[in-house]
């Protein structure tokens, strides 16, 4: 039995959290909806799990519909995103009979009969990078990805039976690579500390560009929380590798995930390459050099829908001058003939294509492999890659 009054509390309450985060949108929404419900102690474990869902549902509808009152919107998103909804049963109610239709029968529904329209979902297609399936990269912006973990080579089988001894839903994707339903409490699991590493099944498939060998030097030149550098040593445990980034406080993240890994044999340094980074580096060369480039993000909006409704397009631009610029900076260290990983998050041509173009026609580099990693067809993120190598 559908409670009306139960509806329009719930409705009431995601109505104010949304008000307030209007004011705080440089936050991510996941720790946003942290410090909400920690305000909102009252608020029980039923009560957030609804208003996160609509919350996270609502910004997947991203530039549709937007003249239409926020609680249509809301109905309109539920119905799309869940296949059963009071708030659709209450607010929408001639659309709830078909809220366990197929995805295209939805919008088709929706575009018949509202002002909702795919194309206004998500109003930057004409930057996205060429060979993307522009429907099919939306409409996964309206499902959640999956959390992908990657199994470290040692320990395998011991992670599976810690999993399967916990009856944690899972399924195989490849030898390594387990696919968990979003929001899997794997820390509750016990044993299993270092011996997997979440990464998004699109960023394991970068570590097919590295190619390195052990005794070479490696540089992660913007390594972050070290994910692509743990995955360069578990594929080449003998590579020399030095991480950096521009804050020590990311190297000390970094640093302890290493350490929960049991990694020990590394160096860092702190480096801003939007300055020459020859006072800090010397003259040190490099037989290879990732640099995970800073980026919009855009291939990530299906784990992070707020920003469709945030993003200025402008900022394509500015990314892609910063991504050159660093690239200028690092290949500076890179020894002929030997490889620059380009990595970005982002589905737009100008920080991906746009990039190598430059790379190859200004700095002399040869384009061995340059690829997008489809993350809409495996719910995961969408990245691209390229491996450029020195003349």
């Amino acid at each position: 039995m559908v409670s009306e009054k139960r509806v329009a509390q719930q409705v009431r309450t995601v109505e104010r959290l949304l008000q307030e985060y209007a004011g705080e949108n440089s936050m991510p929404l996941a720790r946003f909806l942290a410090a909400f419900y920690k305000r909102n102690r009252q608020m029980g474990s039923k009560d957030r799990r609804m208003a996160s869902r609509l919350a996270y549902h609502y910004f997947r509808m991203g530039a549709a519909a937007q003249q239409e009152e926020l609680t249509i919107r809301l109905a309109m998103a539920d119905f799309l995103c869940s296949d059963d909804s009071a708030v659709v049963a209450v607010i929408l109610p001639r659309f709830h009979d078909h809220i366990q239709a197929g995805f295209s029968e939805k919008i088709s529904l929706l575009e018949a009969n509202t002002t909702f329209r795919l194309d206004d979902v998500f109003p930057f297609r004409q930057f996205l990078s060429e060979g993307i399936d522009r429907d099919a990269f939306v409409k996964s912006l309206f499902v959640q990805p999956d959390l992908y973990i990657r199994l470290r080579p040692p320990y395998r089988d011991k992670v599976i039976a810690a999993l399967d001894g916990a009856q944690v839903d899972y399924r195989t994707v490849d030898t390594y690579t387990l696919a968990l339903p979003n929001g899997t409490a794997l820390d509750r699991v016990a044993g299993l500390a270092g011996k997997y590493e979440v990464q998004d099944y699109s960023s394991q498939q970068t570590g097919m560009y590295f190619h390195a060998a052990d005794g070479e030097r490696w540089w992660d030149a913007c390594a972050g929380a070290g994910g692509k550098s743990l995955l360069l040593l578990d594929q080449s445990p003998g590579v020399n590798l030095l991480v950096s980034d521009t804050r020590r406080s990311i190297l000390r993240n970094l640093d302890e995930r290493f350490e929960r890994a049991g990694i020990k044999s590394y160096r860092q340094k702190v480096i801003d390459l939007t300055k020459d980074p020859v006072a800090v580096m010397g003259d040190e060369r490099f037989d290879g050099i990732i640099l995970d480039a800073p980026c919009t993000g855009s291939g990530t909006w299906g784990r992070t829908p707020e920003m469709l409704s945030a993003f200025d397009s402008g900022s394509i631009s500015r990314f892609a001058a910063v991504q050159r610029q660093l690239a200028v900076q690092a290949i500076k260290h890179l020894k002929p003939g030997k490889p620059l990983i380009y990595i970005t998050c982002s589905v737009f041509a100008e920080e991906n294509e746009g990039v190598v173009d430059y790379l190859r026609d200004t700095c002399g580099l040869n384009v061995e492999q340059a690829a997008l990693v489809h993350g809409y067809r495996h719910r995961a993120d969408g990245m691209f890659v390229a491996r450029l190598v020195s003349r």
